[in-house]
C-alpha cells in the first residue's frame, strides 16, 4: 500500500489509553496535567481547550469572541461553513479571498479593521504557503490558524484537526495564550482527544525528497496532460498539486485505489467523493475544472521503483480513464 494522502487522513497507530485520563474535580490529574505540559514545550502556548470540529464546535469560539472576526476562504469547511451561519444571526464576517494563483489576498487583510483572523499558514487542498510573520506585518488582529499540516510560531492560537491526525472524529485541540477564549471546566475537556492528538503530533513525519522526484516524473510521463493550478514551489515541501486534462479527479482515485494506492481530491475526499474542491473554485475555476485537482503528501520512505511504479499506474490508469471518456 502507498499512501500518498497523509495531509488528508492519517491513521494513528498502537493507540495506549489508560484511565489515568479520566478527570476528575475530586483529584489530582497528573497525567492530565502532563499532556498539558508537553503541548507547552512543543508548541509555546500556556492554555489548552477541546471543542467540537465542525460548524457548531467553530460557531461556538466565533461566540466568545469579543471583535470584528475575518475568516480567509482558504480555510477548512467546517469553519466556512460556521462562518456563513454566523451571518445569518447578524453578525458579520469579513471574508479573504483567494487569488487565481492559490495564494491569499494580502491587500484585502491590509485594508480592513479586524481583531481576529482565521488564517492558516496553509491553504487547504493545495496546500499553498502562507507566512504568518508576513501577515503580522499587514494586521494587529490575533491569527488563529490550523496547524494540523504544518505549525507556525508566529500564530496567536493554533488547533488541529483530530481526524486528519488520528482518523478519528475527535474534539479540535486549541492552543492559546492570554484570554482570548474561555476555558473549560475539567468534566468539559475530551482528555481522550488531547492524548490522541499530542501522540499524532509527536509521531508525525514528513518526506521532504519526494516531491521534486515525483513532479519530474510526472511531467516527464504525462507531458502536455498535466498542469498545475499552483505553482509547485508555492506549496508545502511535502506536498503536491495537480490536475490531469480530461477526467475527474475521484475516477482516479477510486481506481488507483484498488492498486492500493491512494490520492486525494481535496478536503473531505480522502475516498473519491463527488464533491469538488471549493477552494479551487475559490480561486476562480469553473466547478468542472476543479473536479481534475489532485493532492499528493509525502511521508513514507519510497524507492525508486516504487516511485516508477506510482507514475506509470497513474499514466496508465489516466489514459484508460480518458479513452472510455471518448
Amino acid at each position: 500500500m502507498i499512501k500518498l494522502n497523509y495531509l488528508q487522513y492519517s491513521k494513528l497507530k498502537n493507540i495506549e489509553i489508560s484511565n489515568d485520563f479520566s478527570l476528575s474535580a475530586l483529584i489530582p490529574n497528573d497525567k492530565f496535567e502532563a499532556l498539558n505540559i508537553e503541548y507547552k514545550n512543543l508548541f509555546g502556548f500556556n492554555k489548552l481547550k477541546t471543542t467540537a470540529f465542525s460548524k457548531e464546535g467553530f460557531l461556538g469560539l466565533f461566540l466568545e469572541l469579543k471583535g470584528k472576526i475575518a475568516i480567509s476562504y482558504g480555510e477548512c469547511e467546517a469553519l466556512i461553513e460556521a462562518g456563513l451561519f454566523y451571518e445569518t444571526l447578524g453578525f458579520e464576517i469579513t471574508w479573504i479571498n483567494l487569488n487565481k494563483d492559490g495564494k491569499v489576498n494580502l491587500k484585502k487583510i491590509e485594508n480592513e479593521n479586524i481583531d481576529f483572523l482565521f488564517l492558516s499558514s496553509y491553504v487547504m487542498d493545495t496546500f499553498v504557503k502562507t507566512s504568518i510573520k508576513e501577515i503580522k506585518k499587514l494586521t494587529n488582529a490575533k491569527i488563529i490558524s490550523n496547524a494540523s499540516a504544518n505549525f507556525d510560531k508566529n500564530s496567536d492560537a493554533v488547533y488541529f484537526d483530530n481526524y486528519k491526525l488520528t482518523g478519528f472524529n475527535l474534539s479540535c485541540v486549541l492552543l492559546f495564550n492570554d484570554d482570548i477564549f474561555s476555558l473549560l471546566s475539567i468534566g468539559q475537556i475530551d482528555s481522550l482527544a488531547v492524548k490522541l492528538c499530542l501522540d499524532a503530533l509527536k509521531n508525525q513525519k514528513f518526506n521532504y525528497k519526494l516531491k521534486t522526484i515525483f513532479l519530474e516524473k510526472l511531467k516527464e510521463k504525462l507531458k502536455e496532460d498535466i498542469y498545475f493550478f499552483v505553482n509547485p514551489n508555492d506549496t508545502l515541501e511535502y506536498s503536491l498539486h495537480f490536475g490531469l486534462k480530461g477526467i475527474k479527479a475521484r475516477e482516479l482515485i477510486r481506481t488507483l485505489a484498488l492498486n492500493e494506492i491512494f490520492i486525494t481530491n481535496g478536503e473531505g475526499c480522502s475516498l473519491g467523493l463527488s464533491k469538488p474542491s471549493r477552494i479551487i473554485q475559490v480561486m476562480g475555476y469553473d466547478e468542472l475544472t476543479s473536479r481534475n485537482s489532485i493532492s499528493f503528501s509525502f511521508v513514507d520512505e519510497l524507492n525508486e521503483k516504487e516511485i516508477e511504479k506510482v507514475v506509470n499506474t497513474v499514466y496508465l490508469k489516466y489514459k484508460q480513464i480518458k479513452s472510455l471518456g471518448n
